[in-house]
Parts: structure tokens; sequence; C-alpha cells
């Protein structure tokens, strides 16, 4: 069909459905009200099975087919849970039972709550340092001694604290107070997550970009790397408070460099020795084994034999994770008044936590064909915490290690947390003192061996850089303010900066001219496509952003700059003109004469001149006679009241110099916006057209200036 039969048809018009009235604030509540407060047995049911979902999967189980592959993950993930849990006890300054703790409640509750069939939940390094950050801040408030930063009680000196168990004030000694503070912190951010569940607002996880949690994460691994060292070295120094904790730590570090155990130091070594090797032929070999062989559990049973027989404690000064308590211990409620002290980093690790948990989640569950709650997720994660802080727990959330471990060893659904729990109930019985002589740089070395996958991601950061320079400038700033700064800080000024990037790019958005394919009536950027044309008397441009309050300034800057003509510039240089010069200006008709304007060009440059009804334009170094101007919307997700104004001020101001001004392919978000802002007129007319293609809105402002209302050719 040739252009010319295209317009004689003219545009296309489209029959807008009509929306409902909207309803009063009364009726709009009443009826939320009925639908939320309603209760039959099928919702009850629904929402019963929704929360727990246990007793939707678990009747459904497969026992031959999935039970091999889940116990085999449950007892790998389990016996991996052991060292890991004494391990980053040290991270959130608390005595290695409370790791085991920790680990134990989260397997169960979540298996019960979670949706995610490969989650592992339970100690996750980023968390037990803000844990423990906060723990050493409050024991320094509450007057213990800085010793060591380990949150053991060895020697530590008893304060009155008060428990916030209904009984009055008791003897609590520096291990009882940390882990009382732990377990209110803990408290404080499975209630936050609770709520975030109850008020749905699980979307929030789609604002944490994967850049800027792999930045914070691989920020957060370096102050733990830096927080470790110590403990390499055997040295007993106080954790660092306030900012910029990683200098101060290396400061305190270099100043006690002569008070290096030597028996720690050794120890250390040999263990960085052997497990790092055996971590990267773990890894290298994962798709030929079956599982894993879990080497940290080896080597904590060497070390922990070698420092029993060889009396590395009392012949050597050498630290070691002392007296675990096998059982539980009796149920203790948070110290309420030190909730008001801890809100603020409760919600920051809240926040964090659940973001792992659900970018975790939802990352499996594609991979493997099925959908996660995220709100659901909240809810799981946030009992998590919840529940575990009355038995003296601390904060958790889904672990990265221990996760891929479960996926990769045959993980089917959630019963292989439950196989995980019974592994380390068994320690929490029966195994758990054994490990009274294990040395805590042993602890550290496992650490920081599980730091690898973190601190690797600066190997990657020039592929991210080629790839995409804003997500790796997120990456870079979030890592380097997490580490430098303040881990928590890091996480705030991650989130400011990639808010700042999407803002930025919906500025950097240019207006472009279009051209038209020789062959179909298609429209294409025409610097960026060769053999466009474009239309001598009709400009065509397109915005490839929102026009709002924050840009709509320089859309129109824009427009006037890459259109070739500034209408308020013009105005402003006609008015000037006619007052300088007026014996030159012969009226004809009320339009400028030509030749008048034509001496004006050759004196000052200009770029345009009205004649007849028109401008002529230098667009590039070819003048073209400019009538019309079509504005393709088709990018332009949406409008605010600034953005409409705008639009209205743009149509006005070139309408003054007889330039018609229309709009193509908007939306109908647009249109709506456009409608309620005034745009198009009630009384109808020529601006009432809807144009749903650039072609119809080309033949018809085409069609106006043509003799009789024919079609112009080009």
């Amino acid at each position: 069909m040739t252009p010319g039969s295209e317009a004689e048809q003219g545009p296309l018009v489209l029959e807008r459905v009509e929306k409902e009235p909207p309803r009063g604030w009364r009726s709009a509540a009443s009826s939320r009200l009925r639908k939320h407060c309603s209760c039959t047995s099928q919702k009850a049911k629904s929402q019963i099975l929704g929360f727990v979902p246990i007793l939707k999967w678990l009747p459904r189980y497969q026992l031959r087919e999935w039970l091999l592959g889940d116990a085999m993950s449950g007892l790998i993930v389990g016996i991996l849970l052991v060292p890991q849990s004494i391990a980053y006890s040290l991270l959130a300054s608390q005595d290695p039972i409370y790791g085991l703790y920790t680990s134990f409640f989260s397997s169960i509750i979540y298996a019960i709550f979670g949706t995610s069939r490969h989650i592992s939940a339970g100690i996750f390094g980023v968390l037990c340092l803000l844990v423990g950050q906060v723990v050493d801040r409050e024991l320094a408030l509450a007057g213990y001694l800085p010793e060591g930063g380990g949150g053991g009680g060895n020697g530590s000196a008893l304060l009155p604290a008060g428990l916030g168990n209904g009984t009055a004030a008791v003897v609590c000694d520096k291990s009882c107070y940390a882990i009382t503070v732990g377990a209110t912190v803990t408290f404080t951010a499975g209630v936050y997550q609770v709520l975030m569940g109850i008020f749905q607002v699980g979307f929030v996880s789609v604002y944490l970009s994967d850049s800027l949690l792999s930045g914070f994460a691989t920020g957060a691994s370096l102050t733990i790397f830096t927080s470790q060292v110590k403990y390499l070295l055997g040295l007993k120094l106080p954790r660092p408070q306030g900012w910029f904790v990683l200098f101060k730590t290396w400061r305190s570090l270099f100043v006690n460099l002569g008070n290096t155990n030597v028996c720690d130091l050794v120890t250390s070594l040999v263990c960085l020795a052997v497990l790092i090797p055996v971590k990267e032929l773990n890894n290298r070999f994962k798709a030929k084994l079956k599982a894993p062989i879990p080497f940290e559990l080896f080597v904590v049973i060497i070390a922990t034999l070698a420092s029993h027989f060889g009396n590395f404690n009392t012949d050597f000064g050498s630290d070691v994770s002392g007296v675990i308590p096998t059982g539980f211990l009796p149920p203790q409620l948070p110290m309420w008044s030190l909730i008001p002290n801890v809100a603020v980093d409760a919600f920051s690790i809240a926040i964090v936590g659940f973001a792992i948990t659900v970018s975790l989640s939802e990352m499996f569950a594609k991979k493997h064909g099925y959908a996660v709650d995220a709100n659901q997720e909240m809810y799981a994660i946030g009992l998590c915490n919840i529940l575990p802080s009355f038995f003296r727990c601390f904060v958790s959330s889904a672990a990265l290690t221990k996760t891929l471990v479960k996926e990769s060893t045959g993980c089917q659904t959630q019963v292989s947390g439950l196989i995980s729990a019974l592994v380390l109930l068994l320690v929490l019985l029966v195994i758990a003192p054994l490990f009274y002589s294990l040395q805590k740089c042993v602890l550290a070395v496992i650490i920081l061996v599980n730091l690898r996958g973190a601190l690797q991601k600066f190997l990657h950061v020039p592929a991210m850089w080629r790839v995409n320079r804003v997500d790796a400038s997120i990456w870079l700033i979030t890592m380097a303010t997490s580490a430098l700064v303040n881990t928590e800080l890091g996480l705030l000024v991650g989130v400011l900066v990639s808010a700042l990037c999407v803002l930025g790019r919906t500025q950097q958005a240019r207006v472009l001219e279009l051209g038209r394919a020789p062959t179909r009536e298609h429209y294409e950027d025409a610097s960026s496509y060769r053999g466009l044309r474009t239309h001598p008397d009709v400009a065509v441009f397109g915005f490839g952003a929102p026009i709002y309050y924050a840009n709509q300034s320089m859309f129109r800057k824009s427009l006037y700059k890459r259109v070739g003509l500034d209408p308020v510039k013009e105005k402003t240089r006609l008015v000037k003109f006619k007052k300088s010069k007026p014996q030159q200006r012969e009226q004809v008709g009320g339009v400028p004469n030509e030749k008048s304007g034509e001496a004006e060009v050759a004196g000052k440059k200009h770029e345009e001149v009205e004649a007849a009804g028109s401008v002529t334009l230098v667009l590039g170094r070819e003048p073209r006679l400019f009538r019309s101007l079509v504005i393709d919307c088709s990018a332009v997700l949406f409008l605010d009241t600034a953005g409409v104004i705008a639009l209205k001020e743009v149509r006005k101001d070139y309408a003054e110099l007889g330039v018609t001004v229309v709009l193509a392919q908007c939306s109908a978000s647009v249109l709506d916006s456009l409608e309620r802002g005034g745009f198009y007129p009630v009384n109808g007319g020529e601006n009432q057209i809807v144009f749903f293609t650039i072609a119809d809105a080309v033949h018809h402002v085409r069609s106006l200036g043509a003799p009789n209302g024919g079609h112009c050719s080009e």
C-alpha cells in the first residue's frame, strides 16, 4: 500500500474503554474490609497453608524419589555447619554454643515456614559482623573491659545487668550480657521483618540490585577479613567502633605486632596451607564429586586433638574455645530497655537479611522451575529470628555457601534442613564439650577460607566495567564505603547511588530526530541507521524517558536544541528586531517581509526565518522548510503535572511561530495524564486528534498545509 493511499484512509481511530467512576474513600474502605475480614472455610484453609507451607508440600512428599537426595544434602550441610557455626560466633562476639543454637533453630523454622526448597538458613558472615559491632558497642557502654572481642566470659568482670525477664537486676558477666544484647538485636530485627511481611513490602527487594548486594557483601568481607587477623596472630585486641574501622584495626595490629603468639601463628599458617588447596580441589572437581569433602571438619578435629594433647592453652597461652555446654538453656526474654539503643542497627540488619534471603531463594527457584513468595520469605526469616532469640540465638538468614552445597548435593525439599538440624542436635547433646581445646585461630582460618568467593569478586571488576559502567560504579562505591567507612553506611550509600543512577539515566535522555525507512512507514533514530529519510516540511523527534518534574526543563532545552529552533529566543529576537528597525519591517498581511528577514540572517547568521507561515531551519548544514513538528511519545512511560505543562508550553511556543506540534504513539496512561492536565481542548478541533502511529501524525500535519487539503509530496 502506498503512502498516499494510507493517508486517504485517515488516521487510525480507537475507541477507549470507559473506566469505572472512582469510588469514595468510604466505599473503598468498606470494600477492603469486607475482602480481608470476611472468613470462609476455603479462605481460612488457604491462609493457613500459605502461612505454613510445610502443610502443603509435606503430604505430597515423594519418599522414594526425594528422600535420598534430601538425606545426603542434609547430612553434608549439617557436618559443614558444625565448624562454621562455632567459627562465626567469633564474628558476632558470642560463645561457640550460641552459633550452634542459631543454626539448629533456624534450620527447623525455615523448613516449616520457608517457600524455597534449596535455601540453607543459618549463620551468614555479614550479619554476624553487624551483630558483633552492636554487641561490642553495648559492652563498652555497659562498662565491660574490652578483651579480645570474642564475647567469651573467661576472666570478664561481673556487673549488674537487668535481663528483662521480670526479675530484679542479677549479676551478669561479659558473656551473659553479650548474648543478651545479641538476642535483643535478633528479636528486634525479626519483628521488623515480620512487620514488613504483614504490610506486604516484599517488593522492596527489587530495589536492591545484584551489583549493590555484591558490593556490600565484598566490602563487609574485607572488614571480616581484617577482624580475624588478630586471631591468626593470637592478639587480644578490642574491636574498634565507629567509622573507618578497617584503618583503626590495621593500625592496632601493626602497633601490637610484637605481641604475636607464635603458637597461634604457626597453627594458622598450617591450617591455611591445608584448607586453601583442598578447597580449590573441591571446587575444581565438584562436578565429579557426589558431595564436597568436609575438610573443615577434619581440620577442626585434628587441630582440637593437637591442642588438647599439646597443652597449647596452658603452655603457650593460645586462646581456645573454652567450655561448650551440652543441652539447651531455658528461654529468656529480650532486654526490653535495650531495644531503643539497637533499633536503628536492627533495621539495617533486617533489610540485609531479607534481601540476601529473597535474592537467593528467587535465584534457585528460577533455576529449578518453581515459585517463591517474597512476603512469605519475609515471615519465614523473621520467625527464624524472633523465636530463636528467646533461646539466646543471634541473627540468621540464607547463607550462600551452604545453599550452594545443599543444591549441589541433591537437595529436593526443605526436609534436608530438618536432617541438618538432627546433625546439629547430636552435636549439641553429646559432642560439643569435645571442642573445648579448639583454638580460636583455627576458627578464624575457617572464616577466612570461606571469604574466598566474595574476595574473588575483585578479579571480575574489569569485566563488570566493560559490560556496564553504571553497575560497576555502584559496586565499587558500595564496596568502598562498606569496607573503608562503615558497614551499615555502605548499604545506605549503595541504595542512594543506585537511585541516583536511575534518576541520572532519565536526565541523560536526549531528543533524537527520527527518519522514515525507505520501504515502509517505520521511523527510527536517523543518527543510528543509514538510509532513513526525513520529511522536508515535517520534523519528527522522539524522547526516550518519562517527562516529569526532574527532567521537564532538560526535555524542552534538548528539544529546542535538536530541532534547531528555540521559540522563546526567536520571539525575543523578533521583538527586538521590530523595535530596532521599524522602518525596514514591511508588514504584508501580518507576516514579516522575507527580504528584510534575509538581511537579518545575513547580518547575524540566524538559523531560522519566518516566511509565509513556515520557518526555515538549518538542521545540520542543509536548510529546510519547517512547518510541523511530530513528537514520538512511545518511550515516554509516564507524565506528571510538570511534564504535561512542559508539553503544553512547547505546543504554545511553537504555535506562536506558526508551527503545528502533535504527539504520536502515546500510551493509555500518558493519554490519561494529558486529558487530566488539559492538553487536549474540551471543545475538540484539530488538537483533539489522537495519533497511534507516527505515519498518521505525519500525514495529518502535512495535509493541513497542502492545497485543498491534499497530500504533500516529498
